[in-house]
């Protein structure tokens, strides 16, 4: 499907924009970060997710060279509950390259700004658009939705030639010297009108425009490839309390420094088959060498059920004594006044709410 490109396309639309544009907090904002914030936080996550979390986040890191000097745990801590942490690291590393190599403000080439931890194709053009006024399309999910649509795309969005072909269209409708407002009020488009379930074309100012209108198809469009189920994993957890001179203390593990929720702490845990107290005792003792006996007969703590991006977790907490004198490098004893400044997952905030 060769790149299309409808002329009264961006004008309908900046027209919808001026009267419908979302008031966001970082709209209009005088600090580049602030926009380079909004837009690593809304990687696949909703705006009214974000809002707060953009609020607090810049009173606490209001600048790059702020959030550069922030450890790593700090970070962690503020980002809680926003999910995929990888970004929060990300983010944390280019934002100490961009004070020690820029000075603490963002490159102004695609090349530079792509080779930032955590900024893709998308973000890099969002934010080359929005801050910089550069001819540069954006296509995030919303995106892709609309474009979909308006010119009816058969193939898989997230395929790598559907793709291809989205890149192409953004690129051919983009209004010169005016892609800030263009990328921005496609975005909401997609999130006020081109909604992802019955779309309001009623009232969509691209409506005479949409292939997809036209021909009936838009609540077939956009196509994805269907993915595959998810797996489930059961797994235990370890609640160890111990009492510390006059305070309680719970014993924490921290995860590894890559993968998933690389650097949060969490309950140990293992693995299990069912939620049998005995072996969820000998099966998180197993994994950390320490010598564990479950508390208080066969009921958990607490069960807790959550859904990552490629697998589904049915977590049981069990409370349990520990005997070994000797402790795993990446376990340690926390206060349980001082638990809220330890990052974790939202699986083991719940098992430590309990507490």
């Amino acid at each position: 499907m060769p790149a299309v490109k409808k002329p009264r396309l961006a004008s309908r639309l900046l027209m919808w924009y001026r009267k419908h544009q979302r008031t966001l907090p970082w709209r209009g904002h005088r600090s580049e970060y602030a926009v380079w914030v909004s837009e690593i936080m809304l990687q696949q996550t909703r705006v009214e997710t974000v809002i707060p979390y953009f609020k607090k986040w810049m009173k606490q890191f209001p600048t790059a060279r702020a959030l550069a000097k922030a450890s790593e745990r700090e970070v962690l801590n503020a980002w809680e509950g926003l999910g995929y942490y990888s970004r929060a690291r990300n983010f944390h590393k280019a934002a100490q390259i961009v004070v020690e190599k820029y000075d603490g403000k963002l490159p102004r080439e695609m090349d530079e700004l792509q080779k930032l931890p955590g900024i893709g194709r998308y973000t890099a053009g969002a934010l080359a658009s929005i801050l910089f006024g550069m001819d540069e399309p954006a296509l995030d999910g919303n995106l892709k939705r609309v474009y979909a649509r308006l010119f009816d795309v058969k193939l898989p969005v997230n395929s790598a030639k559907g793709e291809k072909i989205l890149w192409e269209l953004a690129r051919a409708n983009l209004p010169k010297g005016k892609a800030a407002d263009f990328n921005q009020a496609l975005m909401d488009l997609g999130a006020l009108v081109c909604v992802p379930k019955n779309p309001r074309c009623e009232i969509c100012p691209l409506a005479g425009d949409c292939l997809a209108r036209k021909r009936g198809t838009q609540n077939l469009r956009p196509v994805k490839i269907v993915k595959k189920v998810m797996p489930h994993h059961v797994h235990a957890a370890a609640v160890v309390v111990k009492r510390i001179g006059n305070s309680l203390y719970v014993l924490l593990a921290k995860r590894p420094s890559r993968g998933l929720l690389a650097g949060m702490w969490e309950f140990p845990n293992a693995r299990v088959a069912g939620e049998a107290a005995g072996e969820a005792a000998s099966a998180v003792g197993a994994a950390y060498r320490l010598t564990l006996r479950a508390k208080r007969g066969v009921h958990p703590l607490t069960t807790v059920e959550h859904a990552y991006s490629h697998f589904r977790v049915t977590v049981y907490a069990f409370r349990c004594e520990v005997s070994s004198k000797e402790m795993n490098g990446n376990l340690k004893w926390v206060s349980l006044k001082k638990l809220d400044e330890y990052p974790m997952g939202k699986v083991d905030r719940q098992i430590a709410n309990k507490l």
